[in-house]
């Protein structure tokens, strides 16, 4: 297979996936990210960096938003995400925009409901750089930093609405930093880590537009059992199965959620 090949795979909720040969695929961060985002089919939303619309796909599949525009500033990323929505019968509900998200007209319209990213986690520049173009635009802040990411997503958003990002920890100050100055109120924030005995490798936050401050950090999700990752965490096994956190991840504005336990 060259590097420009597509690859077909099923994935989680029986999606199809088209993916390039050499660029990021489907993984941990995506799934995370599209089950931390609430429930709400009426929701109107937007993806900040599609790449192949595997964020946007899962949360139309599950029926949590009712229609999502998917942003990429790589063209063929772009047609790659229109192709994988056909390909999976939501193309009336997730919809391809080729686009720079710093540009104000990137999409039409305000008032969005929610907007969810898995941004670029590293500086241009820094770590070891891929020879895949498109690792490397997928991996670093080469077509905008997170501050970009913050601000198309306060511009975007209506009164209360929710940012949700997956992002590395020892960049959590820049995320909330940005959040903030985006007008975008930390709220719920969860470490992910491999087992019980690593340290943390991602973290999901959701904050809200236009709120006051005061952020919950939850629980840490754990991935696996134990260190040797024969089995998935309780709380992975039920994110697998029901593409939702369980019990115990929310803010706290669920009464239900108060002094429950799984």
């Amino acid at each position: 297979m060259s590097a420009d090949e597509l690859r077909l795979d099923v994935v989680n909720d029986d999606l199809k996936l088209y993916q390039y040969a050499d660029g990021l695929t489907f993984g941990t961060d995506a799934l995370l990210l599209a089950a931390y985002a609430r429930r709400d089919p009426g929701a109107r939303a937007i993806e900040f960096g599609g790449g192949t619309g595997i964020v946007s796909l899962l949360l139309a599949a599950r029926n949590k938003v009712s229609s999502i525009l998917s942003i990429e500033a790589q063209k063929e990323y772009a047609d790659l995400i229109e192709k994988n929505a056909r390909l999976n019968g939501l193309s009336d509900r997730v919809v391809s925009v080729f686009g720079d998200l710093r540009e104000n007209d990137v999409c039409p319209g305000e008032g969005f409901d929610l907007v969810v990213t898995n941004p670029p986690y590293r500086k241009d520049g820094a770590g070891l750089v891929s020879p895949s173009d498109k690792k490397n635009a997928a991996r670093c802040e080469i077509r905008g930093d997170i501050s970009d990411f913050c601000r198309a997503a306060g511009r975007k958003l209506r009164t209360g609405g929710r940012f949700v990002c997956v992002y590395l920890p020892e960049r959590l100050p820049d995320l909330l930093f940005a959040m903030r100055e985006a007008g975008i109120e930390a709220k719920r924030a969860t470490v992910v880590s491999a087992d019980p005995s690593a340290l943390p490798s991602l973290v999901l936050v959701e904050g809200r537009r236009g709120a006051a401050p005061g952020m919950r950090l939850t629980r840490p999700l754990f991935l696996y059992r134990d260190a040797k990752h024969g089995a998935p965490s309780r709380e992975m096994q039920f994110i697998l199965d029901t593409g939702d956190f369980p019990v115990g991840f929310g803010d706290g504005t669920d009464p239900k959620e108060k002094g429950t336990k799984r």
